[in-house]
């Protein structure tokens, strides 16, 4: 209430002659106003300190907010970056398993043109693109892979091991007879990687793989040695198939990942069935094929029985 409003109402009262009474509520009047005063004074100043800590506060939120929101897009920028960088190493690492399946093939057919007369010919230009591929492409995926979780990008190079195995297995065995074992393979890996890093190492997964892989080459050849009349090299071949198909029916029931293992086992049976088909044809049925007219071989170019005349 208004101080001059009071006062003009005690003047009122006064012309009146309300003196005595309205001195009393005056001065009441003006107590109660006087009480109020400070009361809304100190409303005032207690509205007005809680604006400023509420806009304080609300400052402070924005600011912890905005630092907040900054160190989140710093963290979700290194997430993107890291992301980026594994999917563009995955790229090449499949581009040079690409590369290694596709020579490691030629190097398969290589050996299978292979014969009587240039065997020897015929498996040293085979060791020596071998070779190439293992300083050209099998190096630039062990640089690829040096010093990193190697199980983690496994499936982007699986399948270019898998055939270097096979075609490093395939001129072993034509060479020597023999399988190339799993520590043999890998210690021509050691000096393609760089000292200071874990080097790549063919797992044992990708090994069995690849060696499933190479009864489907043994089975051509032999079929191709068969024909060719090397009855006893297709023999040799067919009892190192049917020792790889045993020692790995043991070996696969107990393995993890074993799906593709398993699937190829199927196949390998197959090939295993063909060869001793064909062998055990050229020996139950022999007798009825003609030696080769003209030759000069004394003996049939089957079974080793001297040529008739006709």
């Amino acid at each position: 209430m208004n101080d001059g409003v009071v006062w003009e109402g005690v003047k009122t009262a006064e012309g009146l002659g309300w003196e005595g009474e309205i001195d009393v509520a005056a001065l009441r009047i003006w107590e109660v106003v006087m009480a109020l005063k400070p009361q809304r004074l100190h409303n005032f100043a207690d509205t007005t300190s809680l604006g400023v800590e509420k806009r304080a506060r609300t400052m402070a939120t924005e600011s912890s907010s905005s630092s907040s929101s900054s160190s989140m897009k710093d963290a979700f920028t290194k997430y993107a970056d890291y992301l980026n960088n594994q999917n563009d190493k995955r790229e090449r690492i499949v581009k040079a398993s690409r590369d290694i399946t596709i020579h490691s093939k030629k190097v398969i057919f290589q050996v299978h043109r292979m014969s009587k007369g240039n065997r020897e010919e015929v498996l040293q230009k085979a060791e020596k693109d071998l070779a190439a591929v293992t300083n050209q492409f099998v190096s630039r995926l062990v640089k690829e892979l040096g010093g990193t979780d190697f199980w983690k990008l496994r499936r982007a190079y699986s399948p270019g091991i898998q055939e270097y195995v096979e075609a490093a297995t395939f001129c072993k065995f034509c060479r020597t007879g023999t399988l190339l074992n799993l520590d043999e393979m890998n210690a021509t890996l050691f000096p393609l990687s760089d000292p200071s890093l874990e080097p790549l190492q063919i797992n044992v997964l990708d090994y069995l793989l690849g060696l499933a892989d190479l009864t489907g080459e043994l089975m051509r050849l032999a079929i191709g040695r068969i024909s060719d009349g090397e009855l006893e090299f297709a023999q040799k071949i067919c009892k190192f198939v049917r020792d790889i198909y045993r020692e790995l029916t043991l070996v696969v029931p107990s393995m993890d990942d074993s799906n593709d293992m398993k699937t190829k086992m199927d196949t390998m049976l197959q090939s295993v069935m063909k060869i001793e088909n064909a062998c055990f044809s050229v020996h139950v049925r022999g007798s009825e094929y003609m030696p080769l007219l003209g030759s000069e071989d004394p003996t049939s170019f089957i079974l080793g029985v001297p040529n008739v005349d006709i």
